[in-house]
């Protein structure tokens, strides 16, 4: 599935992100890298693995959202996940708040549990279909708070249930009883239960209607303001990804090809890759379908990737010493505009001269 790029109708009011924060590094994240074995036969040997994420690396400050964009399969919910420790690292550097804990046994991750949550992709399947609204908001406090009485964490879900949108009453019902977009504000609300200063959004509107879309990204956007929160935002819908970040991360094949504050990215792109993601983005033009920009080939096989840069194999602009190993992320153009590319390099240094 490819990346889905959409223009938001003019009637969806999206709010838009403050300015870059300047604090220090809430989550730095080094050289990351998850890969998963495949394992066969009746001994189930390991026979290869897929590379799902390799040598990733960024931070993300307090109070700002940091988008990751890239096409479905190449690592995005992967990093998501594994700097929760949802499921475990191959190797790298995960650090929140100054502390590692890329390597802390479950016992000592229960603090990081909850300053560190998770909103899913699917609302329908990431709520218990056979509890209340009380019991799935509540889950965290009883985990993570267990000293609140009965009456004080229903007066508390009563709370988060005003501050998501959504009606006191929905406190005795069960998920089927909501759209799909007051179900993610169940998710969101059951995120927020335990007062997180990390929250990582998986996909967390692709599968609302496009109208929701807009109105569950105010309502994280407020919700940042109100309590400060630092959002990694996964997603695949650049114009969404431009609404709610401060920055952004482009991803391909396992590897981030470029990072820069959102502003400087959308007018001044630099890699091939994102500079097709943008040009690929519809505009809403009878002809559209027919006009957008098209990639040639297929993406390579993260079990089998590419020894050079990760998008060689289909880059227009692909020199032999893009073979030869994956390139570093270099410095160009604004402060912070980071890009994985020796072609885009070299010709900046020229540029230059």
């Amino acid at each position: 599935m490819g990346l889905m790029v959409t223009i938001a109708p003019n009637d969806m009011a999206f709010a838009h992100a403050a300015d870059t924060p300047t604090s220090a590094p809430l989550l730095q994240v080094q050289n990351l890298t998850k890969h998963f074995p495949i394992k066969r036969g009746l001994l189930n040997r390991t026979v290869g693995h897929v590379q799902a994420v390799t040598n990733v690396s960024f931070n993300v400050r307090r109070g700002e959202t940091l988008g990751l964009v890239g096409e479905s399969g190449c690592g995005k919910t992967t990093i998501g996940r594994s700097i929760l420790r949802l499921i475990e690292p191959t190797a790298g550097r995960v650090i929140y708040d100054g502390e590692e804990i890329q390597d802390l046994p479950q016992s000592a991750l229960r603090p990081y549990r909850k300053r560190m949550q998770i909103i899913f992709q699917d609302p329908y399947s990431s709520l218990n279909p056979r509890m209340t609204v009380e019991q799935i908001i509540a889950e965290g406090l009883i985990v993570h708070e267990p000293e609140l009485s009965a009456l004080d964490r229903r007066e508390k879900v009563y709370g988060l249930l005003k501050s998501v949108g959504l009606a006191p009453q929905a406190i005795e019902r069960y998920p089927h009883e909501f759209s799909g977009g007051q179900r993610q504000r169940i998710g969101i609300a059951r995120a927020l239960a335990v007062n997180p200063e990390f929250i990582v959004c998986d996909e967390a509107v692709s599968a609302l209607d496009v109208s929701v879309q807009a109105q569950i990204i105010n309502l994280l956007m407020d919700l940042q303001k109100e309590r400060n929160i630092s959002y990694l935002f996964i997603a695949h819908d650049l114009s969404v990804v431009e609404h709610i970040s401060q920055r952004v991360a482009v991803m391909y094949l396992g590897n981030i090809v470029e990072t820069a504050d959102t502003r400087e990215l959308f007018a001044n792109a630099k890699h091939p890759y994102t500079r097709f993601l943008l040009d690929s983005v519809p505009k809403r033009t009878p002809d559209d379908a027919h006009n957008r920009a098209k990639l040639q080939g297929e993406p390579p096989s993260p079990i089998n990737p590419p020894p050079g840069c990760p998008f060689a194999p289909r880059c227009p602009l692909v020199m032999p010493a893009c073979n030869d190993a994956l390139p570093p992320q270099d410095p160009m153009g604004a402060p912070g505009h980071l890009v994985r590319c020796p072609v885009v390099r070299d010709k900046e240094k020229a540029m230059a001269k």
